[in-house]
């Protein structure tokens, strides 16, 4: 399948590393121009110059900002005034006693999972209706219906972040702009390589840790292994593209499938 996105800026929020990067590297490696997001301008930098290394030839900008405050969102806003593309992935995850839970970690995931998505979506959408073309997609996740006992609060945000999707795909409606979720699956990051092993033995070695980590917390999983962060760009890019032209409002999965199938 060919995609071209040539002419194309994108924004990936949270792309220094793991998903959001693979997702950079794909977007560009279909020939857009990709800005790059991360709080500081040091992880930002690194990060660009990563993947230009990697991507012979894609261009790459530097959009340093933590968006889940205003301060930061209009330093992004400024490095990116305009996006044909814009791919919310920033996101906080881990594991806590759901009774344990403070309100200040509910506000906090709140903030930072599904506000800082509505308010990049608020910024850009505008302009892409007026250009009567624009792509925006929403990582969300398979803990957005499976919610996990140690992940209620993670749950929520992902759960909230789908009617986020939905109802701004209906404020583009008729525009030429595609509004979509994309539910991941336990991924192969860094991230959560640390979450694992909060979960089982450190002692175990990864690959024995991640078959643990399946077999007793994720049982519901088909391919019964962590997605690899490429396996979720790949989507994003095809959901970025022309191609996707009829795919709006939708929570498209890449989550390695279920037993029982839990998307609507």
């Amino acid at each position: 399948m060919l995609i071209d996105l040539s002419g194309r800026t994108a924004l990936v929020t949270g792309s220094t590393q793991g998903i959001g990067a693979a997702i950079a590297a794909g977007l560009a490696g279909s020939g857009a121009r990709v800005a790059v997001n991360g709080r500081s301008a040091a992880s930002v930098d690194a990060a660009v110059k990563r993947l230009a290394e990697e991507c012979e030839g894609a261009e790459f900008v530097a959009a340093p900002g933590d968006i889940s405050t205003d301060a930061g969102a209009a330093q992004v806003f400024e490095a990116v005034p305009s996006a044909d593309i814009l791919v919310n992935n920033l996101g906080v995850f881990g594991a806590e006693p759901a009774l344990d839970i403070t309100d200040a970690e509910w506000r906090r995931y709140f903030e930072v999972n599904v506000l800082t998505a509505v308010r990049m979506i608020r910024h850009y959408l505008r302009g892409m209706k007026d250009r009567s073309w624009g792509r925006i997609q929403n990582i969300a996740s398979d803990s957005a219906f499976a919610t996990p006992a140690e992940m209620i609060h993670y749950g929520m945000s992902k759960t909230a972040l789908l009617a986020v999707s939905r109802g701004f795909a209906k404020e583009a409606a008729g525009s030429g702009v595609t509004v979509n979720s994309v539910i991941a699956g336990p991924t192969h990051t860094g991230g959560v390589e640390d979450f694992v092993y909060e979960l089982v033995d450190r002692a175990l070695p990864w690959e024995e840790a991640q078959r643990k980590f399946m077999t007793e917390h994720r049982p519901q999983s088909l391919i019964q292994r962590l997605i690899e962060p490429a396996e979720i760009a790949h989507m994003v890019v095809y959901l970025s593209s022309p191609l996707a032209s009829a795919t709006t409002g939708g929570a498209v999965r890449v989550d390695g499938g279920y037993v029982d199938s839990i998307a609507p």
